[in-house]
């Protein structure tokens, strides 16, 4: 590791400590100097009047040094805000030009994403988390963005915000996500957005969703038998009887199962994308069916130092594609999740083996959870009625 590398992991651990401190403010390297950042209130002949994201040109070596001093730094400021007695003079020489606020939209979304990475702290697969999240369900977005101000420069920031959102077709996830996406980086940034935004959000969710067409149980029997692949055939088996997600199989411990316990119960770990959660199989008979108590996964590099989750979750979905797979890897997690329905399991049980909350559970599988209920409705219903009412003819007579 290099010493800027090393470094760089020294400022990650401490911005993980200023957060855990609430001290609201961040340590940025640049170049050769380190400066902090936080909300903080305008600078002397700023025409802003509330309080927003600034750097304080402090001027300290980037160095294990300058690193310590700048964390005293940080706990005096920090102070000092809170006591509202926070004087840029004391910052900024006399006859220094203050550091301009119109950075360019690239160095915007870099600082975001600097922000966002911060937040994993110093730990590796939290790290590869928020990495993965970002090249998900933020890059995209704010790629757009950037095009969309390229594309029309005369457009205030907000406008260009709206224009992208309004660019995914009404009531889309793409939309959905986009709206998050940037919602989030416009907040950070302190850009003020239309009050009617929340209308582009749409009405995307569950009904959408379940309109896929989920394969049978029988198919998926079918289907595992036709994988010639050991490894992959494993990973097809495990995910149709947890429901787990594409990487969730290379991040799970199967001990109970490879140990024969009659459950057979596997804990998610917490380097997924959801946490540590257990998950018990749905069939169970599929553990035996499926051979999954002799552990055959494919070697594929699972070093989070080295690649994401989400690369991990591409190559599942590469095999499925590779063995002629007519549905989606997320086709045997919902075809499980149903599953669980028609067994009776309560909704809040499945929705944390699924490692969601209970409201998208009950969303996304609305159509199924509600006939569920209305069948025991009216099971319930029917056992009530007297046996003599049921076999009354057309004349009100048994």
């Amino acid at each position: 590791m290099g010493q800027l590398d090393s470094l760089d992991v020294a400022i990650t651990k401490l911005n993980h400590r200023l957060k855990a401190a609430r001290l609201g403010l961040q340590v940025e390297r640049r170049g050769d100097r380190l400066s902090l950042r936080g909300t903080l209130p305008p600078r002397p002949g700023s025409a802003k009047q509330r309080r927003h994201q600034q750097r304080i040109p402090l001027g300290l070596p980037a160095t294990k040094p300058g690193l310590k001093q700048i964390e005293q730094e940080a706990k005096i400021i920090a102070a000092r805000l809170i006591e509202h007695r926070f004087d840029w003079s004391d910052y900024l020489a006399p006859s220094q030009t203050p550091e301009p606020e119109g950075a360019s939209l690239e160095e915007r979304i870099a600082q975001f994403q600097a922000a966002m990475m911060a937040q994993a702290g110093p730990d590796t697969a939290a790290l590869a988390s928020c990495k993965t999240t970002w090249a998900k369900a933020y890059a995209p977005y704010l790629n757009k963005l950037a095009a969309q101000v390229a594309q029309s420069p005369s457009q205030s920031l907000a406008e260009a915000i709206v224009a992208v959102l309004e660019g995914y077709p009404p009531h889309s996830r793409s939309r959905q996500v986009g709206y998050t996406a940037l919602k989030a980086f416009a907040a950070y940034q302190q850009i003020d957005l239309p009050t009617d935004l929340d209308s582009l959000w749409g009405r995307y969710g569950g009904r959408q969703a379940q309109r896929r067409h989920l394969p049978s149980d029988q198919d998926i029997v079918a289907w595992y038998d036709r994988i010639a692949n050991p490894g992959w055939r494993y990973v097809y088996g495990l995910m149709a009887t947890y429901g787990l997600r594409n990487h969730e199989v290379f991040f799970c411990d199967r001990t109970l199962l490879t140990s024969g316990d009659l459950e057979a119960r596997i804990t998610v770990l917490e380097t997924t994308k959801t946490g540590l959660h257990d998950v018990w199989p749905f069939y169970p008979a599929w553990v035996e069916q499926f051979n999954l108590r002799q552990t055959i996964l494919p070697a594929i590099n699972t070093d989070l130092k080295q690649t994401t989750l989400q690369r991990i979750g591409q190559q599942v979905t590469t095999q499925f594609r590779r063995y002629q797979v007519p549905f989606s890897p997320y086709d045997l997690r919902h075809a499980w999740a149903v599953r669980t329905i028609h067994f009776g399991l309560p909704d809040t049980v499945a929705a944390r083996m699924m490692g969601h909350s209970v409201a998208i559970h009950t969303r996304t599988y609305h159509r199924w959870i509600t006939l569920r209920d209305q069948q025991q409705a009216v099971r319930s219903a029917l056992a009530r009625i007297p046996e003599t009412s049921q076999n009354l003819g057309s004349d009100g007579r048994i």
